[in-house]
């Protein structure tokens, strides 16, 4: 009788089908990687870096081969093995006679099943290992750090370099025995080596000494797994001491356990060999083993440390741990770049307004009263000319020095947006060989406005200028190559075709001229992959899915494709090790547009320090708009290491060494033949002029100073000296922290006015200020300085300062004037500058129309000095408002109340309490007042700035009339101070008189 088959058999036309199907998937997948491949190629070979290519190439593949293959060889082996010892004769049972069609089906092809199992396996722990690249590359090239950790003596390059690739293949090793154990195990009952029912021994002696030895390999495993963990305690995080590395509990019960474990594993593994093999035979007393060994962890490993955890370490912790917490203190100040910090108490018991504010040069000439997130749509409709150009959300600072003076600049690149092309510019022939870059960087003084408001222009011009105030009549920034092909506003899939074979034939949009006009140009730089060639044409056909590559005639043998336009994703893609600042900033440098981009290695395993997250740490209200937002990267160490250029022409990347005792970069560029990144001094000198301080690194820093100034670790415990970074002071509410700030400016203990990031911070759950936080360099090297003031200090925060400046009554009044149904007040930087033993703030305010197309103007500033709220000011530019400041601080001086410039008078006692009609020249006075209003609101609804500024400054002068006329028909008694009038006009028109200036 014919037995049926335990497998149906497929037919011939279906085994053919699915043999088709596999391989056009195979062919398609090959030839996706293929075209991805040889593309990425050749865009390295564009920026000479092929070695990245060919090292993280060669490294991805060799793991994937090693690792996937030792994987399989593991797995593959032991099957092979279990049905290589398999029992000859089985005894007969219900069980074996089920077994027996598996038996007849697997038999036949026993290896080919043995290896498309074992295939598999290492198919996937290959694709998991090549992933691990960066990993080995460390491992390999990794030094010492010539620090060493303080509970082992170890250098912290083992923990760096070595411990995360080691733990990495404690893991692989546990993946494959797990596997061999489950893959024997299997195959042994199939063929009758482990049986479950039937009598004799359920387990033949070469099946249980197969597998006994497979648990025993396991138990050694964990016991190498104990002694790395001892290692690895010091990256734990420490409940009790609410930071990181290993506490006193660890120290003491923990980390002797784990020692004690390994040696337990040690004897266990023995003992299931012994007991399974050599001696009694049977898994009863190797089980006991394991039980044992399990038994023994949750005891020793978790038992013990938590009682000692629990009744020693809490009564008492500020005490136990204070040794940890100075190890953590110490650790991630170092990590960090913290330990050179430089504190300086600065007292700022001055409240008064000093008399040299209106004479100084350092501080108050340099303030910068331009808002880079603000003045950009100044920028895109000033300076903007056509409708597909471009600054971004937000500009950058910079400085330059023109006419023999180093100031502070807000500068912008003037780019290519595709996405504001019309659907008739839109065509690919337009979006790729016509429209292909933008023109000009665009710079004005920080601290200077013309024209109602204005930013003053000094570079960037697209042609020849006119006769105007508003901008300087000559290129002061001058850029022998200003066109841009590399920005910021190019995304994935903004590719440009540039070349022709005939030079008078120019199809490239260069710049408007005219009237609707414009030049044309034709590329003439280095950059980009030539693609004359029809396998070219072809190749990059099929990655960008697009047949115009070979039909359309813009395509010609001159041809190039620039793409990966991007300077960050540029460099990104040159230095994929490198953690990349997410504010790229552009500077004019011998001549051309270079973009500068912070690079950062970093690090996990830094024994103690404190482990942060790069995106929370770094998020504030500024991010998404002109900053990319970091990866979720949790890290321990971090280095600003590297400044890398990109050619805003060519697209030239160079890699720049700035930290030049940094292992993780060494390690690097040792791994990638020693000469990717160009040594320090090969540093330009004007390149290294406009380096500064990292945003991102600094925000890191700063969040970390809040809680890591505290070095005293029973202080840092009960954290009562901890701080907080404020939020936006004009929206404290939205939970946004107040983004830091370049300035060019001296603060106290420097030796003159430098260009440093600055942010203010609070006591932590409350608003007066608490210090300022600098990064800046110092003859090429990064310096972090705070200003720590007294723990009682009078002087607000910046949340405070702001909500005293605007709502003061005279000048909410002023402000609610500017803002109508047809504009908006927004408020700019506030800006924290110490001086005189005392703190100012100046605060830009900007009105914008909501006419279509508006775009924000500065037209006050607001001011105050001392503690935010005795002296505050509301002027038309800074020169007056310190001006009403140095007065204010003179009448106070002069025995005069504090002025609050604004507050209505309390009424009079007893009468009609009506006003008195106006009359003479109060009632003239107030008469202008009206004017002045009228006009404003008509500048307002016409959308006219330069007339609104008019307008304002009429209101102001009008006002000054009225208080004038308002003091002279009202003397202050003798024998009294004379008080300082004020008028405000309410919002019906009426003016409505004040005390107190």
């Amino acid at each position: 009788m014919r037995s049926s088959s335990p497998l149906p058999r497929m037919s011939r036309r279906g085994r053919v089908t699915i043999a088709v199907l596999v391989g056009v998937f195979v062919l398609f997948t090959l030839l996706g990687w293929g075209v991805q491949a040889w593309t990425d190629w050749l865009w390295f070979d564009e920026v000479d870096y092929t070695q990245v290519f060919t090292g993280v190439l060669v490294t991805r593949l060799l793991l994937f081969v090693v690792i996937g293959l030792a994987m399989a060889l593991i797995v593959g082996g032991n099957l092979w093995l279990a049905h290589r010892v398999r029992p000859r004769l089985r005894p007969h049972s219900v069980e074996q006679a089920t077994l027996e069609r598996y038996r007849m089906a697997l038999s036949p092809r026993l290896s080919t099943w043995i290896a498309l199992v074992a295939g598999v396996v290492g198919l996937f722990a290959g694709l998991s290992a090549q992933s691990r690249w960066n990993q080995w590359l460390l491992f390999r090239n990794g030094g010492d750090f010539g620090v060493k950790d303080p509970e082992f003596g170890v250098d912290v390059g083992f923990y760096v370099f070595q411990l995360p690739f080691w733990r990495y293949l404690l893991g692989v090793g546990f993946t494959a025995v797990v596997l061999a154990v489950v893959g024997a195990l299997a195959v042994h009952y199939i063929f009758g080596g482990v049986r479950l029912q039937g009598v004799g021994d359920r387990m033949t002696n070469a099946a249980r000494a197969h597998l006994s030895t497979l648990v025993a390999v396991f138990v050694l495993l964990k016991a190498i797994a104990y002694v790395l963990d001892r290692r690895a305690m010091l990256l734990e995080y420490n409940e009790g001491a609410k930071l990181y590395g290993a506490g006193y509990a660890d120290v003491n019960a923990l980390l002797p356990a784990k020692e004690i474990l390994a040696y337990i594993s040690i004897v266990v593994a023995i003992a299931i060999i012994v007991f399974s093999n050599a001696w009694m035979r049977n898994l009863v007393w190797p089980g006991i083993s394991l039980a044992l060994l399990g038994v023994s962890a949750v005891a020793i490993g978790g038992i013990y440390p938590w009682a000692v955890q629990t009744f020693e370490v809490k009564p008492s912790a500020k005490e136990k741990e204070a040794p940890y917490i100075q190890r953590s203190i110490d650790a991630t100040r170092t990590a960090f770049g913290l330990g050179a910090t430089e504190t300086t108490p600065y007292a700022a018991t001055n409240l008064t307004p000093p008399a040299s504010l209106a004479t100084d040069t350092s501080v108050v000439s340099n303030v910068r009263l331009l808002d880079p997130q603000l003045v950009s749509e100044t920028y895109t409709q000033l300076q903007q000319v056509r409708g597909f150009y471009d600054f971004g959300p937000k500009l950058d600072i910079d400085r330059y020095g023109v006419n023999g003076k180093t100031s502070d600049y807000v500068v912008g690149v003037r780019e290519i947006n595709y996405g504001e092309l019309t659907d008739q510019q839109n065509t690919w022939i337009n979006r790729h060989t016509v429209y292909t870059h933008g023109y000009g960087l665009v710079a004005a003084p920080a601290n200077q406005v013309v024209c109602g408001g204005q930013p003053f222009f000094v570079s960037g011009f697209l042609g020849e200028k006119t006769q105007e105030a508003c901008s300087s009549q000559t290129e002061q920034i001058p850029a022998t190559q200003p066109r841009i092909y590399y920005g910021e506003r190019m995304e994935d899939g903004d590719y440009a075709i540039v070349g022709q074979t005939d030079p008078e034939k120019k199809a490239e949009f260069d710049r408007p001229v005219g009237e609707g006009g414009g030049e044309s140009y034709t590329y003439t730089g280095t950059g980009g992959v030539e693609i004359g060639s029809f396998t070219r044409r072809l190749l990059y056909a099929i990655k960008e899915q697009e047949s115009n590559f070979l039909l359309s005639g813009a395509v010609n043998d001159n041809s190039k494709l620039l793409y990966v336009r991007n300077p960050r994703d540029r460099v990104e893609k040159v230095a994929p090790f490198l953690t990349l600042d997410g504010d790229p900033y552009p500077a004019v440098v011998d001549g051309r547009v270079q973009w500068i981009v912070d690079g950062y290695t970093t690090a996990a395993t830094y024994p103690y320090a404190e482990r942060v997250n790069l995106r929370e740490e770094t998020t504030d209200e500024l991010t998404g708009r002109g900053t990319f937002q970091l990866a979720r990267e949790n890290v321990n160490y971090i280095r600003n290491s590297v400044k890398a250029t990109v050619d805003a022409y060519d697209g030239t990347v160079r890699l720049y060494e700035f930290d030049d005792k940094d292992p993780v970069l060494k390690a690097w560029n040792k791994a990638f033949g020693g000469d990717l990144v160009l040594p320090k001094k090969d540093i330009p000198t004007e390149l290294a002029e406009h380096f500064r301080y990292p945003a991102d690194m600094f925000k890191v820093q700063r969040n970390l100073l809040t809680k890591f100034h505290v070095t005293n670790p029973g202080d840092f415990y009960s954290a009562q000296d901890f701080w907080q970074v404020p939020n936006v002071p004009d929206a404290p509410d939205s939970g946004q922290k107040q983004p830091p700030y370049y300035l060019f400016t001296e603060f106290p203990g420097q030796d003159g006015p430098r260009f440093q990031l600055t942010s203010a911070v609070t006591p932590n759950g409350r608003q007066n200020l608490a210090a300022l936080i600098s990064g800046s360099y110092v003859d090429g090297e990064p310096r972090l300085e705070v200003l720590e003031l007294p723990d009682q200090t009078r002087i607000s925060g910046p949340v405070q300062v702001h909500q005293q400046m605007t709502n003061n009554a005279n000048i909410r009044q002023q402000l609610n004037l500017l803002s109508s149904n047809q504009a908006q007040v927004q408020y700019g930087n506030l800006l924290s500058l110490p001086f005189g033993d005392g703190m100012l703030y100046v605060e830009p305010v900007y009105v914008k129309s909501n006419q279509q197309d508006a775009y924000p103007l500065l037209q006050k500033v607001l001011l105050s000095y001392g503690d935010g709220g005795s002296f505050v000011a509301l002027a038309d530019n800074l020169t007056d408002g310190i001006k009403q400041l140095v007065d204010q601080g003179k009448r106070a001086g002069q025995g005069a109340p504090p002025p609050t410039t604004g507050g209505n008078p309390p009424p009079p006692t007893g009468g009609d309490t009506n006003p008195p009609p106006l009359t003479g020249e109060l009632a003239a006075a107030a008469d202008r007042v009206q004017t002045a209003i009228t006009e404003v609101r008509a500048a307002q609804a016409s959308g006219d700035f330069e007339r609104y500024g008019r307008a304002l400054k009429a209101l102001d002068e009008a006002l000054t009339a009225f208080q004038q006329a308002q003091g002279q028909a009202n003397p202050a008694p003798s024998g009294s101070p004379t008080p300082t009038g004020s008028a405000s006009p309410s919002p019906t028109g009426s003016p409505t008189a004040g005390t107190g200036g």
